[in-house]
Protein backbone atom coordinates (compact mmCIF):
# COMPACT_ATOMS: atom_id res chain seq x y z
CA UNK A 1 0.00 0.00 0.00
CA UNK A 2 2.94 2.32 1.08
CA UNK A 3 4.68 1.79 -2.21
CA UNK A 4 1.10 2.17 -4.45
CA UNK A 5 1.13 5.69 -2.38
CA UNK A 6 4.74 6.77 -3.74
CA UNK A 7 4.16 5.69 -7.21
CA UNK A 8 1.02 7.79 -7.16
CA UNK A 9 2.82 10.80 -5.41
CA UNK A 10 5.51 10.56 -7.87
CA UNK A 11 3.80 9.65 -11.02
CA UNK A 12 1.41 13.44 -9.85
CA UNK A 13 4.65 15.02 -9.26
CA UNK A 14 6.38 14.31 -12.69
CA UNK A 15 2.87 15.28 -14.66
CA UNK A 16 3.25 18.43 -12.71
CA UNK A 17 7.12 19.15 -14.10
CA UNK A 18 6.03 18.79 -17.67
CA UNK A 19 2.86 20.75 -17.44
CA UNK A 20 5.10 24.23 -16.28
CA UNK A 21 7.04 24.15 -19.55
CA UNK A 22 3.39 24.36 -21.44
CA UNK A 23 2.24 27.05 -18.69
CA UNK A 24 5.82 29.34 -19.66
CA UNK A 25 5.19 28.79 -23.29
CA UNK A 26 2.19 30.34 -23.51
CA UNK A 27 1.50 32.70 -25.97
CA UNK A 28 -0.29 35.37 -24.45
CA UNK A 29 1.89 37.49 -22.09
CA UNK A 30 0.92 40.85 -20.47
CA UNK A 31 3.09 43.78 -20.08
CA UNK A 32 3.09 46.73 -18.30
CA UNK A 33 -0.26 46.29 -15.91
CA UNK A 34 -1.78 48.80 -13.39
CA UNK A 35 -4.62 50.19 -11.37
CA UNK A 36 -5.12 54.00 -11.68
CA UNK A 37 -5.15 55.13 -8.46
CA UNK A 38 -8.62 56.90 -7.44
CA UNK A 39 -9.34 58.82 -4.25
CA UNK A 40 -10.52 57.35 -1.11
CA UNK A 41 -13.75 56.23 -1.34
CA UNK A 42 -14.58 56.07 -4.59
CA UNK A 43 -16.31 52.64 -5.85
CA UNK A 44 -14.55 51.76 -9.32
CA UNK A 45 -11.20 52.19 -10.93
CA UNK A 46 -10.05 50.82 -14.00
CA UNK A 47 -6.54 48.39 -14.77
CA UNK A 48 -4.68 49.34 -18.21
CA UNK A 49 -2.03 46.56 -19.87
CA UNK A 50 -1.03 45.98 -22.96
CA UNK A 51 -2.10 42.25 -23.98
CA UNK A 52 0.44 40.77 -26.74
CA UNK A 53 -0.15 37.62 -28.74
CA UNK A 54 2.85 35.77 -29.64
CA UNK A 55 0.49 32.50 -30.99
CA UNK A 56 -0.69 32.18 -34.42
CA UNK A 57 -4.28 31.73 -33.31
CA UNK A 58 -6.38 34.64 -32.46
CA UNK A 59 -7.44 34.75 -29.09
CA UNK A 60 -10.20 36.63 -27.13
CA UNK A 61 -10.50 37.81 -23.52
CA UNK A 62 -13.66 36.80 -22.47
CA UNK A 63 -13.46 37.95 -18.65
CA UNK A 64 -11.86 38.98 -15.76
CA UNK A 65 -11.77 38.53 -11.71
CA UNK A 66 -10.08 40.58 -9.13
CA UNK A 67 -10.61 39.64 -5.60
CA UNK A 68 -10.51 43.56 -4.76
CA UNK A 69 -13.80 44.23 -6.06
CA UNK A 70 -17.39 42.54 -5.87
CA UNK A 71 -17.66 42.76 -9.75
CA UNK A 72 -15.13 43.04 -12.59
CA UNK A 73 -16.29 43.73 -16.16
CA UNK A 74 -14.32 44.54 -20.10
CA UNK A 75 -15.04 48.06 -21.04
CA UNK A 76 -14.41 50.49 -24.16
CA UNK A 77 -14.87 54.24 -24.33
CA UNK A 78 -17.01 55.02 -27.27
CA UNK A 79 -18.08 58.25 -28.76
CA UNK A 80 -21.99 58.33 -28.82
CA UNK A 81 -22.59 61.81 -30.72
CA UNK A 82 -19.71 63.49 -29.45
CA UNK A 83 -19.87 62.78 -26.10
CA UNK A 84 -17.67 60.16 -24.91
CA UNK A 85 -19.40 56.52 -22.79
CA UNK A 86 -18.35 54.15 -21.40
CA UNK A 87 -19.66 50.49 -22.00
CA UNK A 88 -18.76 46.78 -21.57
CA UNK A 89 -17.74 44.82 -24.07
CA UNK A 90 -18.60 40.94 -24.93
CA UNK A 91 -14.72 40.44 -25.34
CA UNK A 92 -11.45 41.92 -26.07
CA UNK A 93 -9.78 40.78 -29.50
CA UNK A 94 -5.89 39.67 -29.46
CA UNK A 95 -4.56 39.05 -32.73
CA UNK A 96 -2.38 36.50 -33.25
CA UNK A 97 1.24 37.85 -33.21
CA UNK A 98 -0.53 41.05 -32.46
CA UNK A 99 -1.91 43.15 -28.89
CA UNK A 100 -4.54 44.47 -27.45
CA UNK A 101 -3.43 48.00 -25.77
CA UNK A 102 -5.65 48.35 -22.96
CA UNK A 103 -5.60 52.47 -21.79
CA UNK A 104 -7.61 55.32 -20.58
CA UNK A 105 -9.95 56.41 -22.84
CA UNK A 106 -10.21 52.94 -24.35
CA UNK A 107 -10.53 49.13 -24.07
CA UNK A 108 -9.74 48.49 -20.13
CA UNK A 109 -10.51 45.80 -17.09
CA UNK A 110 -13.27 48.38 -14.79
CA UNK A 111 -13.13 47.32 -11.14
CA UNK A 112 -16.54 47.96 -9.41
CA UNK A 113 -17.05 48.24 -6.03
CA UNK A 114 -14.05 48.26 -4.52
CA UNK A 115 -13.85 46.33 -1.39
CA UNK A 116 -11.64 48.34 -0.12
CA UNK A 117 -9.36 51.75 -0.49
CA UNK A 118 -6.65 51.15 -3.00
CA UNK A 119 -2.92 53.27 -2.25
CA UNK A 120 -0.38 54.07 -4.46
CA UNK A 121 2.20 51.07 -4.59
CA UNK A 122 -0.77 48.27 -3.62
CA UNK A 123 -0.72 45.51 -6.00
CA UNK A 124 -4.06 43.64 -7.61
CA UNK A 125 -4.03 40.30 -8.54
CA UNK A 126 -6.56 40.11 -11.91
CA UNK A 127 -6.49 36.95 -13.74
CA UNK A 128 -7.82 37.03 -17.62
CA UNK A 129 -9.76 34.10 -18.81
CA UNK A 130 -9.42 33.14 -22.28
CA UNK A 131 -11.67 31.87 -25.12
CA UNK A 132 -9.13 28.50 -25.62
CA UNK A 133 -10.02 28.03 -21.69
CA UNK A 134 -6.79 29.04 -20.52
CA UNK A 135 -5.88 32.01 -17.52
CA UNK A 136 -3.52 34.49 -17.19
CA UNK A 137 -2.59 35.95 -13.69
CA UNK A 138 -1.33 38.81 -13.50
CA UNK A 139 -0.19 41.76 -10.25
CA UNK A 140 -1.00 45.14 -11.94
CA UNK A 141 0.32 47.76 -9.36
CA UNK A 142 -1.65 50.94 -8.34
CA UNK A 143 -0.44 54.36 -9.46
CA UNK A 144 -1.03 57.68 -10.23
CA UNK A 145 -2.10 58.91 -14.21
CA UNK A 146 -1.06 62.03 -14.96
CA UNK A 147 -2.82 64.01 -17.34
CA UNK A 148 -0.85 65.13 -19.60
CA UNK A 149 -0.96 69.10 -19.88
CA UNK A 150 -1.72 70.92 -23.10
CA UNK A 151 1.51 71.50 -25.09
CA UNK A 152 1.85 75.34 -25.88
CA UNK A 153 1.52 74.75 -29.93
CA UNK A 154 -1.33 72.77 -29.15
CA UNK A 155 -2.82 76.11 -27.68
CA UNK A 156 -3.09 77.53 -30.98
CA UNK A 157 -5.71 74.91 -31.83
CA UNK A 158 -8.41 76.47 -29.54
CA UNK A 159 -10.91 79.12 -30.75
CA UNK A 160 -10.19 81.68 -28.30
CA UNK A 161 -12.79 83.73 -29.76
CA UNK A 162 -12.59 87.51 -29.41
CA UNK A 163 -9.94 87.39 -27.27
CA UNK A 164 -6.65 89.27 -27.50
CA UNK A 165 -3.32 88.03 -27.15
Amino acid sequence: MQLHRRLISAALACSALFALPALADSPIKVEDPYVRLVPTGTPNTGAFMVIKNSGNVDRKVLKAESPVSKVVELHNHINDNGVMRMRPVADIEVKAKGEAVLQPGSLHVMLIGLKQDLKEGDVVPITLKLDDGSSTKIEAPVRKIQVPAAKPEDMGQHNHGAMKH
